[in-house]
């Protein structure tokens, strides 16, 4: 078996489809059955069984897809190694990135960071924080830029600290906020603690939530459109001038406040690129821009 096959086996069990899998893949369909029968004659076993519903895996086959992990990973490694007998900065970083760094700050950064290791490739992983703390936690990315407070024991630097603020497009009284329309969106469980805590804290009534949408930059246009309020880090509305903003605070009377951590294991600086990458984030001062 080489990569591609285990390739196959990883992909075909998550997606349960045997069309899908060879959409993921970009091979065809029956490119992808001829290898899943070539794999089965290597191994003497029937790897799957096909149904309207798709593909159910037999215990022979669920072995060898579980196995696809670690295989995969033991080969990522292998491929990071040879290229790390090299003096310079070499291969594919895979970073796991929050949804906001994504949009606010990574663009940039990965071009200055270019610009230095030409010879660099990356492999981005955007999500919710909670879930870039369990790749970082895994080893399934080198660095995570994770926003909030997670538990983590290994290295870990503060790149930048905000506030929380209520945004909205005409001067409101923050005391009748739970009469006034409130547009929420999906965020990280850490902040929606924080706010429905800082909530409970003021209000007896819960929020009028008017509108749900899905990215906290879609809730920033809407209440640019004066379609209500909302409660947003301070720096998604950075670029916003014309929006009347109140940063919350705690009932002692503090700001909230919202720390951005690269998350990386210690080991992971033997690798050179991922040193020249720390280094390089380290040299930065990405509270005040790149």
């Amino acid at each position: 078996m080489d990569e591609r096959d285990w390739l196959v086996l990883q992909t075909l069990y998550r997606e349960k489809n045997i069309t899908k899998a060879a959409q993921h893949l970009y091979i065809s369909q029956p490119a992808l059955t001829n290898r899943l029968q070539q794999l089965e004659k290597e191994f003497g076993v029937t790897i799957v069984l096909r149904g309207r519903r798709g593909v159910q895996f037999t215990p022979q086959g669920e072995y060898l897809a579980k196995s696809a992990h670690d295989m995969l990973s033991a080969l990522q490694k292998i491929k990071e190694n040879v290229l790390n007998m090299e003096d310079n900065a070499v291969g594919t970083l895979r970073l796991g990135v929050s949804n906001f760094f994504t949009d606010y700050k990574l663009p940039n950064l990965l071009k200055l960071f270019k610009e230095q290791y030409p010879n660099v490739e990356f492999k981005v992983t955007t999500a919710f924080s909670s879930e870039i703390a369990h790749l970082i936690y895994s080893g399934e990315v080198h660095i995570g830029f994770v926003r909030g407070d997670y538990s983590w024991k290994g290295q870990k630097r503060p790149l930048f600290e905000e506030t929380l603020c209520i945004a909205s497009k005409s001067e409101i009284d923050i005391s009748k906020l739970p009469d006034l329309p409130r547009i929420d969106y999906h965020t990280d469980p850490l902040l929606k603690t924080a706010v429905d805590h800082w909530w409970s804290e003021h209000f007896t009534q819960p929020p009028l939530i008017s509108i749900e949408v899905d990215k906290a930059d879609t809730c920033k246009k809407m209440v640019v459109n004066g379609l209500g309020y909302a409660i947003l880090p301070s720096m998604i509305l950075s670029d916003v001038d014309d929006l009347h903003k109140i940063v919350i605070e705690t009932a002692e009377g503090k700001p909230i406040m919202r720390k951005t951590w690269m998350f990386f294991h210690e080991e992971s600086l033997q690798l050179n690129i991922v040193k020249a990458f720390v280094d390089f984030i380290e040299d930065l001062d990405l509270e005040n821009g790149i």
